[in-house]
């Protein structure tokens, strides 16, 4: 397999790039500056891929915020909701098509340097809040993308099935840099603890019964 993981530097894509790793894929890590408020997550992106030893892009689109409205991740007008995930506030975080622009942007990338996967990292706790999340949709981005070009493009949702807990625990056996990832939505210099993704973090590493290396404001 050769792939290309969109990487947020988030905790779910970094597991998914050391489980790629692991299992000796080819691997390019592609992160997307897409104008969100937590900018912070690419610079863990680039501290990861550092330690991982493998290729790194930032695709910067800081413009893209311009147009993807309505969300508290690109609107700075619009407050960001605390909580848990599963919330209906937490709909607030929802960025208009998001995936199926990174994903595009990653199927791109993919097919002009040969690589025949693009890899992402959502999974089950998703699903409620964001409807790209959905397998629905990953199975029907997967059918866009193998007539989007002559070459047939796979798209490698490993995680869908999973929980945030499950993904904790996966990480730490496969040794992935756990504590270099980034969640928080408020973007501040720690995670913040009360969004909706500090929340869900601080859950997951509770379930998992894994100690949790994240500095949190509170």
């Amino acid at each position: 397999m050769k792939a290309v993981v969109l990487f947020s530097g988030g905790l779910d894509s970094t597991v998914l790039a050391q489980q790629l790793i692991q299992q000796e894929a080819s691997v390019r890590l592609l992160s997307i500056d897409y104008g969100q408020r937590h900018e912070k997550e690419l610079q863990h992106s680039s501290f990861i891929a550092e330690k991982l030893k493998v290729p790194h892009r930032i695709l910067t689109l800081p413009n893209l915020a311009d147009i993807l409205g309505g969300s508290s991740l690109t609107d700075p007008n619009i407050e960001l909701p605390e909580g848990h995930y599963a919330e209906e506030s937490m709909k607030a975080t929802v960025v208009p098509n998001r995936n199926m622009i990174l994903l595009a942007l990653a199927a791109g990338y993919a097919l002009s340097v040969d690589f025949d996967t693009i890899a992402y990292a959502a999974h089950a706790g998703d699903h409620t809040i964001y409807p790209d999340c959905r397998p629905a949709f990953a199975n029907a981005m997967e059918t866009a993308l193998s007539l989007a070009d002559w070459k047939n493009l796979d798209l490698h949702r490993p995680f869908v099935n999973l929980t945030k807990a499950d993904l904790v625990k996966n990480g730490v056996e496969l040794g992935a840099p756990l504590h270099l990832s980034w969640s928080c939505y408020a973007g501040r210099k720690l995670h913040c603890g009360k969004c909706g993704t500090c929340v869900e973090r601080k859950e997951a590493f509770a379930i998992a019964k894994v100690p949790d290396p994240t500095e949190y404001e509170a």
